[in-house]
């Protein structure tokens, strides 16, 4: 049961690749490894922190308020993320722009702290957490990955493909086009398999 939990978020209810949840931040800030990578890893902090609150909490927060509730408890943790990124990474802070204050009304994580730990305890929370987090950071970064190598010819900024690549690379991919050609064939290759 619970590694059901955990897996769920990888695999069966991956929230990009599958719910196709969060689509805003996955476009937008997978156009290199690094971006997407730093995205993820903030989003999961978030996910798991505020999962861990919530499902503390669900039993004294009145039905009439939880969701503001939960948007309050979630702004908390976006807050430290966006200024230990901006103290510590302030290169990454500026390239994910505004993505990192929106996380406070990513889907993902509003929907999991309202579908799972709103109505679970601690344990099953933070493996959900994991699992959704996880699986979210490893679809953006596989779009991250593909993006930057055919966009760029490199991957967390280290040459990948040759010198003769970047005469002519394919700039398609790291453009915004490129993030829904790839979503879209990420999402037909599951397809494709789930068959």
């Amino acid at each position: 049961m619970r590694w059901r939990i955990f897996t769920n978020g990888l695999i069966r209810e991956n929230p990009v690749l599958i719910l196709m949840l969060g689509l805003c931040p996955t476009l937008a800030t997978s156009g290199t490894a690094r971006d997407a990578l730093g995205m993820g890893i903030a989003a999961s902090f978030v996910l798991i922190s505020s999962n861990i609150v919530v499902a503390m909490i669900r039993k004294v927060v009145p039905n009439e308020v939880r969701i503001p509730v939960f948007i309050l408890v979630i702004s908390t943790f976006v807050t430290v993320v966006d200024y230990v990124m901006h103290a510590f990474q302030p290169d990454l802070h500026r390239m994910l722009g505004v993505f990192v204050p929106l996380i406070v009304v990513n889907c993902i994580i509003l929907c999991r702290a309202e579908a799972f730990a709103s109505k679970n305890g601690i344990f099953n929370s933070i493996l959900d957490a994991l699992g959704m987090g996880i699986g979210f950071t490893g679809a953006i970064l596989i779009m991250g990955i593909v993006r930057e190598l055919l966009g760029n010819g490199t991957i967390f900024g280290r040459i990948i493909l040759g010198e003769g690549f970047h005469k002519a690379p394919v700039l398609f991919m790291i453009l915004p086009p490129g993030a829904f050609l790839l979503i879209g064939i990420l999402k037909g290759l599951i397809n494709y398999f789930q068959r």
